[in-house]
């Protein structure tokens, strides 16, 4: 059962005086991100497109819908809903088969996802917390790359695997070997058997600059790095926690000899954990390590369009007291430009004052709208969001002038 919310959270915020008179289309930009689980950026964005435009009556909009992704599954789709072509090419998958999975250009930036290529998503069964690898994410940037583009953007959500990005490396041209000099493959389970490094015939980027983009900032080792954090995600038991920290510590040792190279430093950058240390591997490219909010944000163009709307619609599956650690909510306030920020979320765990501190005007949960469970029925989420955009629409329509009828 759907209803009008009767909870939601708004706020006495001056800056929806701010909104155009009953003369003026509201200019509204919906640029939420997927409700993991359940239904992309797209998919949100146009519930609630739908929602709002249900609920307008009289009143000239202009809606901008900008799906918008944080480095983690999603991040591709959202480049190619920004114009740039998607490119299908045969990866690895995190069981070992071989998949498609798309890349996004657009003449200068490519954008490939460590999701589609060797994410969780690609696994057909159980979880492989010790055999699945990071291959293929490699063979999407060896296929990036050779577009000769001026950036490769690596999103870095989602991962299966927790090889410290070795499979990614081996699939780039590197080698790697035992004690005893013969050759191994790389996975989460095969980490400590390495002893050798050798990075002399990796892929020539010519200059090439790769950024991984991630929300997380756990180091590669220990009690806050790759295995402990994350490997019970990807289906470890303690045992294999264990096993794969080893692993990641051994890799690490291993890559000691490389000229010019501090590995202890790179293990420990904020990010080398990210995707079960395929941060640590982009490090060792080379690469740099960047917020995938605010760099998904820059690259989708959000200022400009934030700073031409009266209203930004934003939302995700959960708002909770993590939201302000640069997930991607918190970075839309920040960055809105004085416009009022409305969030349809799933469920909220925040009260009005905690959202008037992260800088939303109001809050719609979905759970204020429906007692049932949405987070895995696309169809139910759908029909709650469009309600939440009547909702949202009622609200800042009764705090202000800017949906009065003209």
């Amino acid at each position: 059962m759907l209803e009008s919310a009767n909870t939601t959270h708004g706020t006495d915020d001056p800056r929806a005086e701010g909104l155009p008179d009953a003369t003026q289309p509201l200019r509204v930009l919906i640029a939420p991100d997927k409700f993991k689980g359940c239904l992309t950026a797209i998919g949100v964005a146009e519930a609630v497109r739908s929602g709002i435009e249900s609920a307008a009556g009289g009143t000239r909009l202009e809606v901008t819908v900008l799906p918008l992704a944080d480095g983690g599954d999603g991040s591709v789709e959202a480049a190619v809903y920004a114009g740039s072509r998607p490119r299908t090419v045969e990866v690895t998958g995190a069981n070992g088969e071989l998949t498609t999975a798309q890349i996004a250009f657009d003449g200068t930036t490519a954008v490939v996802e460590v999701a589609g290529t060797c994410g969780l998503g690609t696994l057909r069964g159980p979880l492989r917390p010790l055999s699945a690898s990071s291959r293929g994410l490699g063979e999407a940037i060896l296929a990036a790359a050779r577009l000769k583009p001026e950036r490769i953007v690596a999103a870095l959500g989602g991962s299966a695997s927790t090889d410290g990005g070795a499979g990614m490396l081996a699939a780039l041209g590197a080698v790697f070997r035992d004690a005893p000099g013969n050759t191994v493959e790389p996975d989460g389970g095969s980490l400590g058997r390495i002893a050798q490094v050798d990075l002399s015939g990796i892929f020539d980027f010519n200059g090439i600059p790769i950024v991984g983009a991630s929300d997380v900032t756990n180091p590669l080792r220990g009690l806050q790095g790759a295995a402990h954090v994350f490997g019970p995600q990807k289906g470890a038991d303690a045992a294999q926690v264990a096993l794969l920290d080893r692993g990641l510590d051994g890799l690490v040792n291993a890559c000691r000899p490389l000229p010019e190279t501090d590995a202890d430093a790179l293990a420990e950058t904020p990010g080398a954990g990210s995707a079960g240390g395929i941060g640590f591997g982009l490090l060792l490219l080379g690469g740099s390590l960047v917020s995938g909010a605010d760099y998904f944000l820059d690259l989708l163009r959000f200022d400009d369009l934030a700073i031409r709307a009266d209203l930004v619609v934003t939302g995700e599956g959960r708002l909770d007291a993590q939201t302000s650690d640069g997930k991607l909510i918190s970075a839309v306030c920040a960055r809105a430009a004085g416009t009022p920020v409305w969030a349809a979320v799933g469920t909220s765990m925040l009260d009005q004052e905690a959202a008037r501190s992260l800088g939303l005007s109001g809050v719609v949960a979905l759970t204020d709208i429906t007692p049932l469970d949405t987070s895995k029925d696309p169809d139910l989420a759908t029909e709650a969001l469009k309600l939440a955009g009547r909702t949202i629409v009622q609200q800042v329509r009764a705090h202000g002038p800017a949906l009065a009828a003209g």
